[in-house]
């Protein structure tokens, strides 16, 4: 993890545990399990075709309940391990070890859910010159670990925030949508911000001829187009500003995202790999090993 990412995943385990503890802590561990009692655990996968992420936090989660956990990854995030092959073990006191299971597979679960989903649309538009993006459509907190688990999936991250990338979308232009103006705002990235993306979003073709004349313009965001109107916008950038990058978004699925990628475009962002992924079946095994 880099420092972003590791600050969150941080600043998640602090709240998850604190949620599940409260202010009495693990109660059915401390009346049921010995305190001196040792154990051993493995994470395994129990479907095929995940793509891991979160594994560190998963580490990271058992050496916050007790730091004299051993906690080991046995894979890696982006690994696809087979159906009960092991992804992290842990060994030290079996109290602690149960204390930070549940917390440990919901990470791993989630993010290796958006990974595994989001190596589905790469795989799909595989053979076009089409990358696919994640949206900012994700967990409010989590979303440096949902953006990072779509990249352990092979797909490509758009801006992280509203600090980092200029997107004018239609909500925007409600407020001032003339040419000068938007070539004045454009001005202002430009002399502000130098560097940064500038994106607009259109979505009709006369609202795409308009845009790509104006200087300083890196991506246009082609809004619920149909495919002969996207396949068209292609053939009039490449005539005015092949530099322009054209991205497709609007109700993407993986029975739609090939079609789109065939186009021409060169992204396809769908918002469904954050907001939608569905959880993959990872368990915990945990034996006893005798006493401390």
């Amino acid at each position: 993890m880099n420092v972003p990412e590791k600050d969150a995943a941080d600043a998640l385990v602090e709240a998850a545990l604190r949620e599940d503890l409260g202010d009495r802590g693990d109660v059915t561990t401390l009346c049921f399990v010995p305190p001196n009692a040792l154990g051993h655990a493995r994470m395994f996968a129990k479907e095929p075709g995940i793509v891991l992420s979160g594994l560190e936090i998963a580490q990271l989660v058992f050496n916050r309940v007790d730091p004299s956990l051993q906690a080991r990854l046995t894979a890696k995030d982006g690994d696809s391990p087979v159906p009960g092959a092991s992804i992290l073990e842990v060994e030290g006191r079996l109290a602690p070890i149960l204390t930070a299971e549940r917390t440990a597979l919901n990470f791993v679960q989630h993010l290796s859910g958006v990974a595994s989903l989001t190596r589905r649309f790469v795989q799909t538009v595989q053979g076009t010159s089409c990358q696919i993006l994640d949206t900012r459509k994700t967990t409010p907190g989590w979303r440096l670990l949902e953006k990072a688990a779509v990249a352990h999936g092979g797909g490509t991250n758009h801006r992280r925030g509203l600090h980092d990338a200029v997107m004018v979308k239609d909500n925007h232009l409600v407020a001032e949508h003339r040419i000068p103006a938007l070539r004045q705002g454009i001005e202002r990235v430009r002399t502000t911000y130098p560097g940064m993306i500038i994106e607009l979003e259109v979505d009709t073709l006369e609202q795409l001829d308009s845009f790509l004349t104006l200087p300083g313009v890196d991506v246009i965001l082609l809004d619920n187009m149909s495919l002969d109107q996207m396949r068209e916008a292609v053939r009039r950038r490449n005539a005015v500003n092949p530099s322009i990058r054209l991205e497709a978004s609007g109700g993407v699925t993986l029975e739609t995202v090939r079609g789109i990628a065939e186009t021409g475009v060169d992204f396809v962002s769908v918002g469904a790999l954050t907001h939608s992924a569905p959880s993959v079946d990872v368990s915990l095994e945990i034996s006893a090993t005798g006493p401390a």
